[in-house]
């Protein structure tokens, strides 16, 4: 089977498992508890039953079950996503406001903790039994068990609460009131008050990678061709980083994929530490507030990102390992 055919057989497979998630994704949400409109049935909100019936209206909530499933199909197919009953604002709006502060954090923090997680991994890998060895394997399982929300709180109180070296919340110190000088004046205060943010998710995050990359090392130092490589008299950094871990990557690469799909679930722990305006925060509100529609945009966004990523980690196996046939 040749790669076109693999191609178009992954996207007719993607495409019906995009409908089965959103499909799932409306069940869920039909079948939870509770009832959404009971946040609006109080005598503050709402003082009379003609007032329900019209927001019920709004939202779709007085039509029968098989045409509003045809319509959330839809709407998600085409990314509307409707209206928050929290904010009673676009959905696809809100989301756009919080976007870049996301993946601002954690893509940053995701991409750290890749290159070092490897770049140890690989290390402490080719100095098995070693005091480096077990230092790192010993510090990456600490930082690793430990919780997020722990690390950032001790990094707080260090060096926001202590020396008073970053700030403690939000993401920047500008206002609308007091807007920034210059584009360089705003993109260096934003770094700043994504520093401790970004310092604790790394630090939590890198040791999986790290023990991944060992493992998967580990394994392949002991194949055929890493003696004859090192018999051919290559350099040893030549031999880990392009024979060694180019063939064991491929583990690193469907993990790596995942972690980039869950991206936009934002970092919900930590976004609440440090108080900080990503679509963690918005979710966990979301979900104290039962805010269904903003909970069924991102469940879809973030099963979209992962189909997607997986998809992309399956074409790039072909081109890390020859050796793997589409078929």
């Amino acid at each position: 089977m040749g790669l076109k055919i693999y191609i178009a057989k992954r996207i007719v497979y993607s495409l019906l498992l995009i409908l089965f998630v959103i499909t799932l994704n409306f069940i869920i949400f039909e079948l939870m508890p509770g009832n959404p409109m009971e946040l609006f049935m109080n005598p503050s909100r709402l003082k009379s039953q003609e007032q329900v019936d019209e927001l019920m209206k709004i939202w779709g909530l007085d039509q029968p079950l098989h045409i509003r499933y045809f319509k959330y199909v839809i709407n998600l197919l085409t990314f509307n996503f409707g209206i928050s009953y929290i904010s009673m604002d676009y959905v696809s709006k809100e989301i756009g406001e919080r976007l870049l502060n996301t993946l601002l954090l954690v893509g940053s923090s995701t991409v750290l903790s890749i290159i070092i997680g490897i770049f140890l991994g690989v290390i402490v890998a080719a100095r098995r039994g070693t005091n480096v060895d077990n230092f790192f394997v010993v510090t990456s399982l600490t930082t690793y068990s430990l919780p997020s929300f722990w690390i950032g709180m001790v990094l707080l109180i260090i060096f926001a609460h202590g020396l008073g070296w970053f700030p403690i919340k939000g993401t920047t110190s500008y206002t609308a009131m007091n807007p920034p000088p210059n584009i360089i004046a705003d993109i260096t205060d934003r770094m700043w008050h994504l520093c401790l943010p970004v310092v604790t998710l790394t630090l939590f995050s890198y040791g999986g990678w790290l023990l991944l990359t060992r493992a998967v090392m580990l394994e392949a130092l002991t194949e055929d061709y890493i003696v004859t490589a090192r018999a051919k008299g290559l350099a040893e950094r030549t031999v880990l980083f392009r024979h060694a871990l180019k063939n064991a990557s491929l583990p690193i690469i469907t993990s790596a994929a995942l972690s980039f799909g869950f991206l936009l679930t934002g970092a919900i722990i930590t976004e609440q530490v440090f108080n900080y305006p990503g679509l963690g925060m918005w979710i966990w509100k979301a979900i104290n507030f039962s805010d269904y529609p903003v909970l069924q945009a991102i469940f879809y966004i973030v099963a979209l990102c992962v189909i997607i990523a997986n998809f992309i980690a399956d074409l790039l196996y072909g081109v890390i390992d020859p050796r793997i046939k589409y078929e």
